[in-house]
């Protein structure tokens, strides 16, 4: 398995040839970034929501009733990290000797790296502000987002600096200058 982008789009009007370009600049950032982080398989699952979508997300998981426009969901984060799956995962449907496909014996879910969701108007909103591209923005926003699920973050000055030199990096490579 290699590295892999899976996306959904929430959005009432959205879906459409727009958004699969958008798409196939976010697998080019995502092999980039995992060249460069070194994670050579894995599955990414985006999500592209509203404002409102959004919001509600950053209200049920961080306690901010306000939209934002990145959040990252890691299924990785720790060394310690537990992922609980139901119990039909559990068991073998082959009998009680286990499954006869041994690639079907193990954790379902190893290879999810984790969820990202953008809120489309506000990275729309943001690139207008920066005076830049829709496409970088968007980008940006993907490649903080991956970064974030590899356990990255910007609580302090040198971690600021740090992730954003990365990010930095990979829109570089991928041609998404400011």
């Amino acid at each position: 398995m290699t590295l892999s982008l899976e996306w959904l789009d929430e959005r009432e009007d959205g879906g459409g040839e727009r958004e699969e370009k958008w798409i196939d600049l976010l697998e080019k950032l995502l092999v980039i970034a995992g060249r460069k982080e070194e994670v050579e398989r894995g599955i990414v699952t985006l999500t592209l929501t509203d404002d409102e979508g959004i919001r509600e997300l950053n209200r049920q998981y961080r306690g901010l009733d306000k939209p934002t426009d990145v959040l990252s969901f890691s299924l990785i984060e720790g060394e310690q990290a537990e992922i609980r799956y139901e119990d039909e995962y559990e068991s073998s449907e082959e009998g009680e000797d286990g499954w006869e496909d041994e690639e079907k014996a193990g954790d379902p879910f190893s290879d999810l790296l984790g969820d990202i969701v953008i809120s489309v108007p506000r990275a729309e909103a943001q690139a207008e502000e920066y005076g830049h591209s829709f496409e970088r923005e968007l980008g940006f926003l993907f490649v903080h987002g991956f970064l974030h699920l590899l356990g990255y973050d910007h609580g302090d000055e040198a971690e600021e600096k740090a992730m954003f030199s990365k990010q930095e990096e990979v829109l570089r490579e991928a041609g998404l200058l400011r």
